[in-house]
């Protein structure tokens, strides 16, 4: 059964695929997320860190870190 970018189950035909994305852009269906599994808590905890972090980080460590990802983006090309 093909999924979803989430996991999520969607109808095999393709008849039954359009008619399932017309009804929820239509608003007839809602779409159904499955829980991912990942902690509510923990998930808000990683936000705070992630803006705790650049918080004190100098403009000077921040444009070197992002360098340093861009070109390890770039290497793999």
């Amino acid at each position: 059964m093909p999924k979803g970018p989430k996991g999520q189950k969607r109808p095999a035909d393709v008849i039954g695929n359009a008619v399932r994305v017309m009804q929820i852009a239509t608003g007839e269906a809602e779409e159904e997320f499955d829980n991912d599994g990942k902690d509510p808590a923990a998930a808000a905890l990683g936000a705070k860190g992630g803006a705790a972090r650049a918080a004190k980080l100098t403009p000077e460590e921040r444009s070197a870190i992002a360098k340093k990802a861009a070109s390890k983006r770039w290497e793999k090309s």
